[in-house]
């Protein structure tokens, strides 16, 4: 237990930079450890909830996140993360869906995007609701089924569309993956102790106190030290990573 408390602090530490939670990588190292799969969601979204409270707090304060521009895409994502933790999915699924989707993300954001002086302005309301309500729809629902708060997802998204700074794209990512992440956590309790017997959460609590303490450090150098070309590459190369642990994980269940 103790170096997958380490290993969740240094995952928190990580990902709070970027404004992401880590609920992917829990996931991952969860799996690696042999926990129940039907816990890694309940244990994921928590985890995420805990290191993106902090960081959006710093975000927020900082001036950082841009309410139109998250606003259109949780609208719908969070009751679609709802209705996706209410599912029950096998594990095959759970992690062949979860690592295609972040392998093709990091590759986005990895070799592509252009230099942060040449972002235009804000994209139109029209539009910005248009994509923001179907797209926040299917992130939502594919963050909910894999216990996610949808960022890893979103953010290579607004990158690509050069809709905003990468570090209010950062900051904004961070409060929609506490909104989902809250919606999502909902759904998997719901389903988890409906179960004829439900796994038990206690031995993991320390998990908790682990990401709360990487994610204070890493949120407070996003914010404060690392330049926007450095975020946007950290991010994509913590996706391509995250993608293919959790890919090598589904070769296995195969």
């Amino acid at each position: 237990m103790t170096g997958l408390v380490l290993a969740f602090a240094l995952t928190a530490f990580a990902y709070a930079t970027v404004g992401f939670g880590g609920g992917s990588t829990y996931n991952a190292l969860l799996a690696l450890a042999e926990v129940d799969y039907r816990l890694l969601p309940v244990l994921a979204l928590t985890c995420n909830l805990i290191v993106v409270t902090g960081g959006s707090f710093r975000f927020l304060r900082a001036q950082l996140v841009r309410w139109r521009l998250i606003l259109p895409f949780a609208v719908t994502s969070m009751p679609m993360a709802w209705l996706g933790g209410q599912f029950h999915v096998s594990q095959t699924l759970f992690f062949g869906l979860l690592g295609f989707s972040l392998l093709l993300s990091g590759l986005r954001m990895t070799l592509r995007g252009p230099p942060e002086p040449h972002l235009p302005h804000d994209p139109a309301p029209g539009r910005l609701w248009l994509l923001g309500l179907p797209m926040g729809a299917v992130l939502g629902l594919l963050a909910g089924i894999v216990g996610i708060g949808g960022g890893v997802f979103l953010a290579p998204l607004l990158h690509g569309l050069r809709w905003a700074p990468a570090k209010v794209i950062s900051g904004s990512c961070s409060v929609f993956i506490l909104l989902n992440s809250i919606a999502g956590l909902t759904g998997q309790v719901s389903k988890l102790y409906g179960m004829p017997e439900s796994p038990d959460l206690q031995p993991y609590y320390w998990l908790f106190a682990a990401v709360f303490l990487g994610g204070q450090v890493g949120s407070h150098l996003g914010i404060k030290v690392l330049g926007a070309r450095t975020l946007r590459r950290l991010t994509g190369v913590l996706v391509f990573y995250v993608s293919l642990r959790l890919l090598y994980r589904w070769s296995t269940l195969l």
